[in-house]
C-alpha cells in the first residue's frame, strides 16, 4: 500500500492552537482602538478654534501656539481662579514673544493653594490647548521620590551601580523638550513630598535648565519647557486665614494688605520653613489658588458636563440637565475643603450612576438627532430623583 497522502488543510487541533493567538490579537488591537478614540473625544478642546500655525506679530518667534485659544481653553476649564490665570497668561505672552534667558527654562511656576482647587488641571488644559492632548505633558509624582533612596529614579544611579551606563530616569525627554515650535511641559506634582536630594536635583534645573545624570552619561535640557510644580503647602494656614475673627485680625494688624497678599505671604512663609531659601529664590513665579467659592459650583457643573458629554461622544449620545439638577449638584458636590473633587465624586453617584442604569436598560433612542447629530438625553430631578428621557 502506498504512503498516506497529507492532508490539503490543517486539522482542527492546529485551528485550534492558532485561532486563540488571533482572537486575542484581533481583540487588543480593538481595545486599543477604542481606547485611543475615547482619549481623542477627552481630549476634543471645547472651542472651535483651530490651533495657529503662524502669526503676523513682527516678531521672529520659535513658538506658534495661539494664545487666544489657550487662554478660552483654560477660562472655560478652570473656575474661581482667575487672578491665577491672569498671570499664568501674562507669562505665556513673555513666552510666545521669545525673550525669556535661553540658558534657563522658559518658565519654572510654582502653583501653591488646597487640594481640588485646579492646580494640576491647569496644567493639563494647557497641553491639551497646546498639544491637543491633555497627557502631552512629562508628569512626576514627587510622592514616589519621598524616600532618598528614590532619588535615582530622577537623576540616575551614581556610578558603579547597576544602571548606571544607561542613565536611564523617569523624565521623558520628549514632552519635556516639547518640538520646534512647540514648548515642553513639565509638571512636578506635590512637590513638598520629595526628599531633600531630589529637592537638590532640581535647583540646577531651575538654575540652568539642564539635569546631567550622576553617572555624567546623559544630560536633560529643560530650556525649551514649562516647568510647574504643584504643593498643598500652607493649605491649612490659609484656611485658618479666612477665619472671621482672624480676618478682623489681619485686616487690623495690615490695614493695607489684600487677602492675596495676605495669602502669598502664608505660603511663601510654609515653603522657607520646607525649603531652602536657595531653592525657592531660583523659582520663577509662586501662585496661590484660591478656595472654590460657592456662587462658583455651577459653572464647575456646566465643565463637569461638558467632560461628561465628551465620553458620551463615542455613543453618539449627548446630556442635557435641567436647572433643578444643576443646581442639586452644585449644593451637594459642595466641599471646601476637597474641591472639585468633591464635586466630581457627586456627579458619580447622583448622575453617573443612574445615567448608566438608563442607558443600560436597553430603551432604544429616538429618531431625532441634534445639529451635531447625536441623540440627546434629557436629565432633571423630580420628586426626589433624577429622571432621564430621551429628546423628541
Amino acid at each position: 500500500m502506498g504512503a498516506a497522502l497529507p492532508a490539503p488543510f490543517p486539522n482542527n487541533y492546529q485551528y485550534g492552537k492558532a485561532m486563540p493567538f488571533l482572537t486575542d490579537r484581533l481583540h487588543e488591537t480593538e481595545r486599543r482602538q477604542l481606547l485611543d478614540s475615547a482619549l481623542a473625544d477627552e481630549n476634543a478642546r471645547s472651542t472651535d478654534i483651530t490651533p495657529s500655525t503662524s502669526a503676523e506679530t513682527g516678531l521672529r518667534s520659535r513658538f506658534t501656539f495661539d494664545l487666544d485659544q489657550v487662554e478660552a481653553e483654560l477660562r472655560g476649564a478652570i473656575i474661581g481662579q482667575d487672578e491665577s490665570l491672569e498671570q499664568l497668561l501674562e507669562i505665556l505672552k513673555v513666552v510666545r514673544a521669545d525673550i525669556g534667558d535661553p540658558r534657563k527654562p522658559l518658565a519654572t511656576i510654582l502653583f501653591c493653594g488646597p487640594t481640588g482647587v485646579g492646580k494640576t488641571e491647569t496644567v493639563r488644559t494647557l497641553a491639551r490647548a497646546i498639544y491637543g492632548d491633555a497627557d502631552a505633558f512629562c508628569r512626576i509624582d514627587m510622592n514616589t521620590l519621598s524616600q532618598e533612596h528614590y532619588a535615582a529614579a530622577l537623576t540616575g544611579a551614581p556610578p558603579g551601580y547597576v544602571g548606571s551606563k544607561e542613565g536611564t530616569t523617569i523624565l521623558d525627554q520628549e514632552k519635556i523638550e516639547g518640538s520646534r515650535s512647540l514648548p515642553g511641559i513639565v509638571l512636578f506634582d506635590e512637590l513638598e513630598k520629595a526628599s531633600n536630594g531630589v529637592v537638590l536635583a532640581l535647583m540646577n534645573v531651575f538654575d540652568n535648565g539642564l539635569l546631567t545624570v550622576a553617572s555624567g552619561e546623559r544630560t536633560y535640557s529643560f530650556r525649551n519647557a514649562l516647568v510647574f510644580m504643584s504643593s498643598n503647602l500652607g493649605a491649612r494656614e490659609l484656611m485658618a486665614l479666612d477665619d472671621p475673627r482672624r480676618g478682623l485680625v489681619r485686616r487690623l494688624l495690615s490695614p493695607g494688605k489684600s487677602r492675596r497678599e495676605h495669602a502669598h505671604e502664608v505660603v511663601m512663609k510654609c515653603l522657607l520653613d520646607r525649603f531652602p531659601p536657595e531653592m525657592v529664590n531660583r523659582i520663577d513665579h509662586v501662585d496661590t489658588f484660591n478656595w472654590i467659592p460657592k456662587d462658583k459650583m455651577p459653572a464647575l457643573v456646566d465643565v463637569e458636563i461638558e467632560r461628561l458629554n465628551r465620553r458620551l461622544r463615542k455613543h453618539e449620545l449627548a446630556l442635557d440637565i435641567g436647572r433643578a439638577l444643576r443646581d442639586y449638584l452644585a449644593a451637594e458636590g459642595y466641599d471646601k475643603q476637597f474641591g472639585a473633587r468633591g464635586l466630581r465624586r457627586s456627579i458619580r453617584r447622583n448622575l453617573e450612576f443612574p445615567l448608566a442604569g438608563f442607558l443600560l436598560d436597553g430603551r432604544p433612542p429616538t429618531d431625532v438627532r441634534s445639529d451635531s447629530g447625536l441623540s440627546v438625553i434629557l436629565a432633571d430631578r423630580r420628586d426626589g430623583t433624577v429622571r432621564f428621557d430621551y429628546s423628541e
